[in-house]
């Protein structure tokens, strides 16, 4: 496995419950093809979704469905050969699983960047936060999916470089197959970037206020939080 395999992808969906919402848009990226498509959910799309997004419940009311399309078939076949790189992919990888679509190989550029930044010294880790945070120059249409794909593009592009060198290897496999099985466990989340502790290291906190920390973990377990909860349990012994 190459650069030519990885398949740049975003979703769209009517929220953030995984058990629940459905996608509402999925653009893709391999190569120099581009696929941008929007579908009609099978339940509504949220009024935070769609403050997020810009997509309305009355733009998708005449698409079809994503289960039914030939955008599904195309992508199943894109996906079979190739490796997903998406941001935060468990997220993306379970909202095309709840119409079908299987995805055996995946590269998270979310934790990827995380396992990086060992020191955790980036504050944020969302998509956008990153562009500006490795400032990465690139003109695309803001609130897109397409201009999503495209940022997401170029952030793994970053990592790869950062990745080359600290696995001391020019071999394009061995740096991809490291990025996947990277991706494939959770990582370890050493700062809080929230609440009472924001700024702090876990390690001093477990400490001082264990209590907060087991707190915080019965919290992640119900949100089934897979990087929160391997965290925690690290911290907590």
């Amino acid at each position: 496995m190459n650069k030519k395999n990885l398949v740049f992808l975003d979703t769209e969906t009517t929220g953030n419950d995984l058990e629940k919402d459905r996608l509402c848009q999925v653009c893709y990226k391999i190569g120099d093809k581009i696929v941008t498509k929007n579908f009609k959910p099978e339940i509504p799309i949220s009024i935070k979704a769609m403050s997020i997004t810009h997509i309305t419940n009355k733009m998708v009311e005449n698409e079809e469905k994503f289960a039914n399309s030939q955008t599904k078939k195309d992508l199943e076949k894109t996906l079979a050969n190739n490796i997903l790189v998406a941001h935060n992919a468990k997220f993306d990888i379970a909202m095309l699983s709840s119409d079908g679509v299987a995805v055996e190989r995946n590269i998270c550029t979310l934790r990827l960047a995380r396992y990086l930044d060992e020191q955790q010294e980036i504050p944020e880790y969302n998509l956008q936060f990153l562009r500006y945070y490795y400032g990465i120059e690139i003109d695309v249409n803001p609130h897109s999916a397409e201009g999503d794909v495209l940022v997401l593009e170029a952030i793994f592009k970053h990592l790869y470089v950062q990745a080359k060198e600290k696995f001391e290897t020019e071999d394009e496999n061995e740096i991809i197959e490291k990025m996947i099985k990277i991706s494939a466990n959770p990582s370890l989340i050493r700062r809080f970037t929230f609440g009472k502790h924001q700024g702090r290291l876990l390690t001093d906190v477990v400490a001082e206020d264990r209590g907060y920390l087991e707190w915080l973990l019965a919290q992640k377990e119900k949100d089934e939080d897979e990087d929160w909860i391997y965290s925690l349990r690290y911290y907590l012994g």
